[in-house]
């Protein structure tokens, strides 16, 4: 269900505001939706996942060039730059 920020109460703006991190304007639609969580994959599935994935970035890390800590956190930054400006 979609709302208009103007229409919220005040507890719900509250509420939202808080979710969201940041003011809500009266201009802005305002949706949510509350997602179940899963329990299909098994503690078993779980750790074969896990273990996979960990092979995985394993060989990546492998490969990887090394770098100082500026680098690293610069490539961090432009990848988060990136990211946002998506």
């Amino acid at each position: 269900m979609i709302h208009k920020g103007k229409d919220l109460s005040p507890e719900e703006r509250v509420a939202l505001e808080r979710l969201a991190g940041r003011a809500i304007s009266d201009q802005e639609d305002v949706s949510g939706r509350g997602l179940q969580t899963s329990s299909g994959i098994s503690p078993t599935r779980r750790r074969e996942i896990l273990e996979q994935l960990n092979a995985y970035f394993a060989q990546i890390d492998v490969q990887r060039k090394p770098v100082s800590a500026d680098q690293a956190n610069e490539i961090i930054d432009v990848g988060n730059t990136n990211l946002h400006g998506l």
